[in-house]
């Protein structure tokens, strides 16, 4: 049964798209192949929105995600698998059968003209795929006693980073500086923002 529910949520996202004129399905693929260029630094759905509302098309926010998701993971995966632009139409046949003519064809001309661009930057951020730090907390402590000394008193830095994956995973990594640890971590900080000042 998963494969007639998936084969359902693919038709309802097709018939979201089949709605979309050619012109306004171009630009909303536009944004999304962009991004994936890394021309830009992620899809703006409110963007999609407005032209969708200048267009004339009402679509709902959940629809609108949906639409935007589909593309973005058929996009991503015609790189990944390194599909022509008739071998992605063939695909999204396969997937469904109520695509038109015209909106296959957009689909076609624009990954063939962007395809190959997106594929290059899969490997760009494949080979540097490094997580990136969106939040970092501290917090200073004092270390009173342990196991092996009675009268410890040694203040110490607590960090938690945390740590989007290049698989979109967020992460936490937490350690402990001495005060002289930190002072040094400090230090290498500053150098490094005095040297991206320069940049």
């Amino acid at each position: 049964m998963p494969a007639l529910e998936e084969s359902q949520g693919v038709n309802k996202v097709v018939d979201s798209v089949c709605k979309l004129s050619p012109d306004l399905l171009t630009e909303t693929c536009r944004h999304i192949l962009f991004y994936l260029q890394g021309q830009t630094k992620g899809v703006d759905s409110a963007e999609i929105s407005d032209e969708f509302q200048r267009a004339g098309v009402r679509c709902d926010h959940e629809a609108l995600q949906n639409i935007i998701r589909f593309l973005l993971l058929t996009f991503r995966s015609a790189g990944k698998s390194n599909l022509s632009g008739d071998d992605l139409v063939k695909r999204l046949e396969e997937g469904s059968s109520k695509w038109p003519k015209a909106s296959l064809q957009v689909l076609h001309r624009l990954w063939s003209e962007h395809g190959a661009s997106v594929r290059a930057q899969q490997e760009v951020e494949s080979a540097l795929s490094i997580g990136q730090l969106v939040d970092m907390q501290w917090k200073l402590g004092m270390a009173v006693s342990s196991d092996t000394c009675r009268s410890l008193n040694s203040p110490y830095v607590s960090l938690l980073l945390k740590i989007v994956e290049p698989s979109g995973q967020i992460c936490q990594k937490s350690f402990e500086m001495t005060i002289p640890q930190f002072q040094n971590f400090h230090k290498q900080f500053k150098e490094m923002a005095a040297v991206m000042e320069t940049v």
